[in-house]
């Protein structure tokens, strides 16, 4: 089977403001995460248009780079995978389950895609894919330690034969996602997002969502009617979004993402403005 064709790395790099080097190094991997997280927002609106994602890497490189739109972990951590391995990184995409608020004794369904990277002997995780905890740096696959990034700290625990990622919140540590380090190829990735896509149960068929990390160490996120801006724990702006039209004004003004007049995300009954 043939290799996908390379990503235009000129469009990507414009696409994520990133302007320095290209070789595979740690300050490289640590410069694309922190520019991807802040420029492409995490975001599930096409899911409620009913436009189901599509994986393959052209498509992929059409919709975050030259559509200027976001994506959730499929799309996000797609198009990580496909980029960096252009530019030379061994990377392995691997398979999750998200825990963000969920107790340890449910067990959520293995829908999140992440990025593993071998550097120098040494596992790197990349993940632009969790919403309002997108990774904006690598972060090292080693066990037990905390890890300061641009933003949260984070850390990875075992427990049962499973790896946890973490961050920490309000000084507590809190589950982000559960793996085993299981490889998750395309066509994994193309059942689980199916599945997140358009089954009911799902979570992006319930609820809007959408988040961009700054440069700054701030985070925007949408959740539903809850637009929020903050810094770590200090929240800067909350209010509730009222109608469709100041949705659409806030999509536009803080995550970059334009709609035509009247767009309305959901069917009636939704629980975001409509």
């Amino acid at each position: 089977m043939s290799s996908p064709p390379s990503p235009d790395l000129d469009a990507y790099c414009a696409r994520i403001g990133y302007t320095g080097p290209r070789t595979p190094t740690l300050a490289t991997l640590h410069a694309i995460a922190a520019h991807h997280a802040a420029a492409i927002p995490f975001e599930n609106l096409d899911v409620l248009l009913n436009r189901p994602p599509r994986l393959d890497p052209a498509s992929l490189v059409q919709q975050l780079v030259h559509a200027r739109r976001g994506g959730y972990c499929f799309q996000q951590n797609g198009l990580l995978l496909h980029v960096l391995g252009a530019l030379g990184f061994a990377v392995t995409p691997l398979s999750a389950r998200v825990r963000l608020q969920q107790p340890r004794d449910f067990i959520p369904p293995r829908t999140h895609l992440f990025v593993k990277v071998e550097l120098d002997g040494t596992p790197w995780v990349v993940d632009c894919g969790v919403g309002s905890f997108s990774l904006t740096a690598a972060i090292r696959l080693e066990e037990d330690i905390e890890q300061a990034t641009p933003h949260e700290p984070r850390r990875f625990v075992r427990a049962g034969g499973r790896l946890f990622h973490q961050v920490k919140v309000n000084g507590e540590w809190t589950d982000v996602c559960e793996f085993t380090g299981e490889e998750m190829p395309l066509i994994d990735r193309e059942l689980a997002n199916w599945w997140t896509s358009t089954n009911p149960e799902s979570r992006f068929r319930q609820r809007l969502t959408a988040a961009r990390a700054g440069l700054d160490g701030t985070r925007r996120s949408i959740l539903n009617r809850e637009f929020t801006v903050r810094r770590g724990a200090q929240i800067i702006e909350q209010r509730e979004l009222t109608t469709a039209n100041e949705l659409l004004e806030v999509l536009a003004e803080h995550f970059g993402l334009h709609f035509p007049a009247g767009t309305r995300f959901g069917p009636p009954g939704s629980p975001w403005p409509s």
